[in-house]
């Protein structure tokens, strides 16, 4: 693309940076949809007002939000949607009169990646694995779109007690039941809907799982795990095992990226083109399917 006086300017702020997929998403949907618009990573080491008000400053259109600035972002904006404000968590600025919005384009990201994978929330019966920033923002997710019971599963029983107390309060009802992870035994009959929300599974853990016996995946009908770097998790595998189907998190990673180039640009990107980045992120990660 050509790059000129009209061209406009978004980012990622985050600590590290260096191996984003984000530019994939958002220079990938730039080419495809025809904007003016490049978009580059910022690694934010100190000073992250500063960031926030020289982005502002510099005309900059909007901003991603990646760890560890995901809550400490909040009080640099000038607004906050009120999912993000409910989950505690921003990861994209939109520029308004006066300062930035912030949204949380996380968590509707993993609802279109579940929808564009034929999965549904409401009336469902959900686990959740861990009760982190993660889980507690799935945990709000599927709280607000209708599920009918939910289980938050966590070593800690103190820190899903936390959660479920908090969902529940706020939607109004007791949506959410604590447990910890050894006791999923005592879940009742049937099975659900598996969401993997802790960090186990993750480079150096390639091989472990947060639950590995066997017959808890006898209780999963479909599994989807937020991480997706490696691309088929021990949890996925455990999963599959059972002859079930399982989902890693990069759909997830590519709608919050989305919609997030939605809310800037005030546009609709096409399952078509959403389709291309997908086929570009595996690419940038060397998967060959």
């Amino acid at each position: 693309m050509e790059i000129n006086g009209q061209t406009r300017l978004c980012g990622l702020i985050g600590n590290p940076v260096e191996h984003t997929l984000s530019p994939v998403i958002h220079n990938g949907l730039a080419g495809e949809t025809g904007q003016n618009l490049v978009y580059v990573p910022f690694h934010v080491t100190t000073g992250l007002g500063e960031a926030v008000k020289g982005a502002y400053a510099l005309n900059i259109l909007g901003m991603n939000v990646t760890v560890p600035y995901k809550q400490a972002v909040i009080p640099y904006l000038q607004t906050i949607d009120p999912l993000a404000e409910a989950i505690g968590a921003v990861n994209t600025l939109v520029r308004t009169e006066g300062g930035y919005k912030g949204y949380n384009t996380d968590m509707t990201g993993l609802l279109r990646a579940m929808y564009s994978e034929g999965i549904r929330i409401r009336e469902e019966k959900i686990l959740i694995l861990g009760a982190g920033g993660a889980a507690r923002a799935v945990a709000f997710l599927c709280a607000s779109e209708g599920a009918g019971k939910v289980w938050i599963l966590n070593r800690s029983i103190e820190k899903a007690e936390a959660v479920a107390e908090e969902v529940n309060r706020h939607f109004g009802r007791q949506i959410l039941e604590p447990m910890t992870l050894s006791d999923y035994t005592k879940l009742p009959e049937g099975q659900f809907l598996t969401i993997q929300a802790t960090s186990v599974g993750l480079s150096p853990a390639e091989d472990e799982a947060v639950i590995e016996d066997e017959a808890f995946y006898r209780k999963v009908h479909t599994g989807y795990d937020l991480i997706y770097r490696p691309f088929t998790t021990k949890f996925m595998k455990l999963v599959q095992k059972q002859g079930r189907p399982a989902y890693n998190g990069l759909k997830m990673l590519l709608y919050q990226g989305i919609i997030a180039y939605e809310l800037w640009n005030g546009i609709t990107v096409s399952e078509k083109n959403a389709a291309q980045i997908y086929q570009k992120m595996k690419k940038e990660m060397g998967i060959h399917e």
